[in-house]
């Protein structure tokens, strides 16, 4: 990261959102190239995380391509849509078999797609993989369709990189894949060297994990595939600007995407229901910016001799320091 921070972000921010009361929508429908261009609005994004399939059946993935280079930017990852109506039962862990093998085939598919577009790795988000109520599933067989699932996948193209993006809830109020541990134990079990983890700032926060600890783990096992950040209240996956509420944290867990020599792009994963989509990735841009100057200031030398004392008064009065002209006391350290 010392030789420049570059930015990506998924293509959803950029797109129509909907919940579950406005249904209908928060603004006009926007396509797969509108969301592009305003994408390349922004001025600093590097790529784009496509959704596939595309909402629009008749545009193939050369025209993406296309309008991607257009907008100076290229694909970075390929995400399939494993979680949509068709999946409300589950994709992986569906209980009806071929529904299983869809979800498999879907996979493959958007391998395909991602070859076509030069995308660095397929994402996996199983969201509608888990349970919602006390005995309604067999948690160990959940488990064995989400590892067989995505091993199938991964073992028919062992030329592609994929990830898996963890995350605690929503839409299922348990997922299986549910936090940095569960996840590197299920890539364990698959037995195959292709298949990472895609680390959310946002998704560690809600999963009440310290990011900074769970990044520094992954990255520590060789499975760290890309890193996507925003913010929340860490009881949602808000899917605020970056640092709106965690500073502090999201600073230490800048630090700790310099202290592994992250050198791939950052990606924004917001969604900016009442806000200008391009706006709020500027917005987030200047304040990992901004944070990473902090982060610049640290006396480190300082720092690692109270990390070494676990003397957390001091390491505070060191950040505080960086971070707003406070006396750091380095005197004491």
């Amino acid at each position: 990261m010392s030789n420049g921070l570059r930015f990506g972000a998924g293509i959803w921010l950029f797109g129509q959102f909907i919940d579950r009361y406005a249904t209908n929508a928060y603004g006009p429908p926007v396509s797969t190239l509108e969301a592009i261009e305003r994408a390349g609005r922004v001025g600093e994004l590097v790529g784009l995380d496509i959704n596939y399939p595309f909402p629009e059946e008749d545009l193939s993935p050369e025209q993406v391509k296309e309008a991607l280079e257009r907008n100076g930017l290229r694909a970075i990852a390929v995400t399939p849509v494993i979680y949509d109506q068709r999946f409300a039962r589950g994709s992986f862990t569906h209980p009806d078999p071929a529904v299983r093998q869809q979800a498999i085939d879907l996979g493959k598919r958007a391998t395909d797609v991602a070859r076509v577009l030069g995308a660095d790795y397929v994402k996996f988000w199983p969201g509608q993989d888990g349970y919602d109520y006390p005995f309604q599933a067999d948690h160990l067989q959940l488990w064995d369709f989400t590892v067989n699932g995505i091993r199938a996948v991964a073992e028919a193209n062992p030329d592609m990189q994929y990830a898996i993006e963890y995350k605690a809830k929503e839409p299922r109020v348990h997922l299986v894949l549910s936090s940095s541990a569960r996840t590197l134990l299920a890539i364990q079990e698959m037995g195959v060297n292709n298949v990472g983890i895609v680390m959310d700032l946002g998704h560690s926060l809600f999963a009440k994990e310290t990011p900074a600890e769970a990044l520094q783990l992954i990255a520590r096992h060789g499975k760290l595939t890309s890193i996507e950040v925003n913010d929340n209240w860490r009881e949602w996956d808000d899917d605020l600007a970056v640092a709106s509420i965690h500073v502090i944290e999201t600073l230490e867990f800048l630090q700790a995407v310099e202290r592994i020599g992250w050198q791939r792009p950052i990606l924004l994963d917001q969604f900016p229901f009442r806000e200008d989509p391009v706006e709020a990735a500027r917005v987030s841009i200047k304040r990992i910016r901004a944070l990473d100057r902090v982060r610049q200031r640290l006396n480190l030398e300082a720092l690692k001799q109270a990390q070494e004392r676990q003397d957390a008064l001091q390491a505070q009065q060191l950040v505080f320091a960086a971070l707003l002209g406070l006396d750091g006391g380095e005197e004491q350290a």
